[in-house]
C-alpha cells in the first residue's frame, strides 16, 4: 500500500471521480465524542479481524493529515485513491478532506493508456494505490512511491478482535471500480454510526461475510448481481425437485418448513442478521433480483 506524489498541474477535471461528503469530518468527530470506545471499522488481515474504535479512527485521520501535509498536500491538492475499500483508504480520504483538499477514486484495473488518459484529465497531486500490479502501472507513469505507514507515523497497531458485538454491522465488499461508491459508503457509515466491516479480499468475501453476519450491505448494482449469482449457485439446479422446494420456501416463508429452508440458505450466505441492502434507484439490473434479496433492498435516490 503506497502513496504516490504527482506533479501538480494548474487545471483539472475532477467531477467524475470526486468524493463529496461535506459533513464527514463533523460526523466522525461526533461519533468519536459520543461513542469513543465503540467499534467503528473492522477489517480482516492475515486471517485475523482487527478493529478501529471511533476515537482511533479520528486520531488516525489527524495523523494522516499531518503526514500528507509534510508531503506538500494543501487545500489545492487532489488525492487519488485506487483499490479495495478498507480502513486505510477511507481514513486517507477523510485526512485529505481535513486539509481542505479533494479525494478522487480511480479503478485499480486500468490499462496504461487509460490510466494515462484519466490522470491527464483528473490531474491528482498525490495518490494512494493498494494493488501491487496497479502500483507498477503508476510507477511506469514516472511516479514516486511513498509508504502508507510513513504518513501515519508510529502508532499502536489496530486491536485484534476476539468476538463480535451484537450491534448493527454494515458490510462492504467493493472497491474504487464503483465510481460513486466511496461517497455512498462514507455517507452510510458516518450518518448511521454503525460499525463498518471489510473482507480480507474479494476472494474471501463470502466466508468473511458469514463470520460477520452483517445487518446491512452497501453495494453497487454489479455487486448485487454477483451476489444474486452466488445465491443461485448455492441452490439446487433449476428443474429439480430440490430447487422447486427452495423456490416454494422463498415464496411462502410464513410456514415452518419453508422458513427453516430459507433460513438455512441465508445462514450459508451470512444473511441471517440482514435487515437491508442499500442500492441506488437509478441502476438497471441485467436480471431480476431474487425475491429474498428484494425484501431487504432499500432504494435510495
Amino acid at each position: 500500500m503506497s502513496v504516490h506524489e504527482l506533479k501538480r498541474p494548474a487545471v483539472a477535471d475532477t467531477a467524475q471521480w470526486r468524493v463529496d461528503v461535506p459533513q464527514a469530518l463533523e460526523q466522525l468527530r461526533h461519533w468519536a465524542q459520543v461513542s469513543p470506545l465503540q467499534p467503528a471499522l473492522r477489517h480482516k488481515r492475515h486471517g485475523h479481524w482487527f478493529v478501529w474504535r471511533w476515537i482511533d479512527a479520528l486520531r488516525d485521520v489527524e495523523r494522516l493529515a499531518d503526514g500528507l501535509r509534510q508531503q506538500g498536500f494543501t487545500e489545492d491538492s487532489r488525492l487519488a485513491l485506487s483499490g479495495a475499500f478498507e480502513p486505510n483508504l477511507l481514513l486517507l480520504a477523510l485526512a485529505a478532506q481535513h486539509l481542505g483538499g479533494q479525494s478522487l477514486t480511480l479503478p485499480d484495473n486500468l490499462d496504461p493508456p487509460t490510466l494515462r488518459k484519466i490522470l491527464g484529465r483528473s490531474r491528482p497531486t498525490h495518490a494512494f494505490v493498494q494493488d501491487r500490479q496497479a502500483q507498477q502501472r503508476w510507477l511506469e507513469q514516472g511516479q514516486t512511491l511513498l509508504d502508507f505507514q510513513q504518513l501515519l507515523g508510529p502508532v499502536d497497531t489496530p486491536q485484534r478482535l476476539k468476538r463480535w458485538s451484537q450491534g448493527a454491522q454494515l458490510w462492504s465488499e467493493e472497491g474504487t471500480q464503483w465510481q460513486t461508491g466511496l461517497t455512498v459508503l462514507l455517507e452510510q457509515w458516518l450518518s448511521s454510526g454503525h460499525s463498518l466491516a471489510f473482507p480480507e479480499s474479494l476472494g474471501s468475501a463470502s466466508r468473511d461475510r458469514r463470520e460477520v453476519a452483517p445487518s446491512g450491505l452497501v453495494l453497487s448494482a454489479g455487486r448485487l448481481q454477483r451476489l444474486a449469482d452466488e445465491i443461485d449457485s448455492r441452490l439446487a439446479p433449476h428443474g429439480t425437485w430440490r430447487r422447486r422446494l427452495c423456490d416454494w420456501a422463498i415464496a411462502h416463508p410464513e410456514k415452518g418448513l419453508q422458513r427453516l429452508i430459507k433460513n438455512r440458505v441465508r445462514r450459508l450466505l451470512g444473511f441471517h442478521n440482514l435487515h437491508f441492502i442499500w442500492q441506488a434507484t437509478r441502476t438497471v439490473q441485467a436480471q431480476p433480483t431474487p425475491t429474498w434479496l428484494t425484501e431487504f433492498k432499500r432504494d435510495i435516490a
